[in-house]
């Protein structure tokens, strides 16, 4: 694949389409990071994705997935195993990358995750992943906030 074709914002959105799925897939069937890692990479998906963020961004977030976890755990207004699976994957996302990337604007994370939730989540689940995420961008993206202002 070239590089050209794995590069753009449409690339970057279904490596996180992917990485949905492949965190969906680890809650429901216990698969580790290296397993999904050589499944997803044998996926013809896989090679219409930004591979490189791909690469690096799910084992990230899925090896972290239990410090994550903790953080939405306190944004959330409910118990953690109330969040349906697909919601969950798409916090996942949404909080690594407001804590972790700050090469992308907070907008965007929050935009992207409210996309995939209207995709894959339940008919309401994008305004509450919104809410969640709006919150957590306060805590992680303050300074970025505060100089739009």
């Amino acid at each position: 694949m070239s590089k050209a074709k794995s590069k753009g914002a449409g690339a970057r959105t279904r490596a996180r389409e992917l990485m949905v799925q492949a965190l969906y897939q680890k809650q429901l069937a216990g698969h580790s990071t290296s397993e999904l890692l050589e499944q997803f990479h044998l996926q013809a998906a896989y090679e219409r994705v930004d591979q490189p963020y791909f690469d690096e961004q799910f084992p990230a977030i899925s090896n972290a997935q239990e410090e994550l976890e903790k953080k939405i755990d306190e944004l959330i207004d409910r118990p953690l195993e109330q969040l349906d699976p697909v919601e969950l994957a798409i916090l996942l996302i949404g909080v690594h990358e407001l804590e972790f990337r700050a090469d992308i604007p907070y907008r965007v994370v929050i935009n992207e995750c409210v996309n995939l939730a209207k995709r894959f989540g339940s008919i309401e689940g994008h305004k509450y992943i919104n809410a969640c995420l709006d919150v957590a961008a306060k805590s992680f993206r303050e300074i970025e906030i505060q100089s739009e202002q």
